[in-house]
């Protein structure tokens, strides 16, 4: 009986070793991808962007210009609200930040699942998008 007991232990032991195993590896934080972008002459040298399902992305965003920028990354609605909208600085939210002239600023974005049409990252200071200050974003399947 005493060797029943004993292997039945073990049994649970090793199945309780497995599910914590299980949820460690699920619970592992994914990889973040870093991408280098420069504004330079009002334009982003990045002009497209693809991620993968649920990627994090780490934005580091240098402005060489004499003047402030923004870098948004977003949806089409989101994209809209910013071009009508107000606010005169960004940073308080995952994917939006402001970069002075001759600064250096970052931002990581966990993209969703999917992605409807439209999605990009643009600057909406006044006349900033109709310039060309915007490019697609596009998962890979």
């Amino acid at each position: 009986m005493k060797r029943r007991g004993g292997a039945a232990a073990a049994i649970l032991a090793v199945a309780a070793a497995m599910v914590v195993l299980a949820f460690t590896a699920a619970a592992s934080p994914r990889e973040v991808r870093t991408v280098h972008v420069t504004i330079h002459f009002s334009r982003f040298d990045l002009s497209s962007l693809q991620v993968t399902p649920g990627e994090t992305v780490r934005f580091v965003v240098t402005n060489t210009d004499p003047i402030d920028h923004e870098f948004l990354v977003g949806d089409a609605e989101m994209q809209q609200i910013h071009e009508e909208g107000t606010e005169a600085a960004h940073g308080a939210r995952p994917g939006e930040i402001t970069v002075p002239a001759g600064e250096t600023v970052e931002t990581t974005f966990t993209f969703p699942d999917q992605l409807a049409p439209g999605w990009e990252f643009a600057c909406h200071l006044p006349g900033h998008y109709a310039y060309g200050m915007h490019g697609p974003i596009t998962m890979t399947t």
